[in-house]
């Protein structure tokens, strides 16, 4: 993995956290929505940059080399 991609999968994993916690609280979820918008925009750069725009296979590949317990199958 190069640090583009890194960066790419980093800000991918940051995005989903974010979206997380936003959605955490239904009875709060409409105050934090706009904080997801900094993520987006960073992960969208960051998949630009490391030529994964429309690549998801290759995200999330690289996403599951980071973050493994994101594969969702418990290991």
């Amino acid at each position: 993995m190069d640090k583009d991609e890194l960066a790419a999968a980093r800000a991918y994993v940051r995005l989903l956290e974010a979206t997380r916690a936003a959605l955490s609280d239904p009875d709060d979820m409409p105050l934090y929505l706009p904080l997801l918008t900094s993520p987006m925009e960073e992960a969208d750069q960051a998949l630009s940059g490391a030529g994964l725009s429309g690549n998801e296979d290759r995200l999330f590949a690289l996403v599951r080399a980071l973050r493994p317990s994101l594969s969702g199958n418990g290991h």
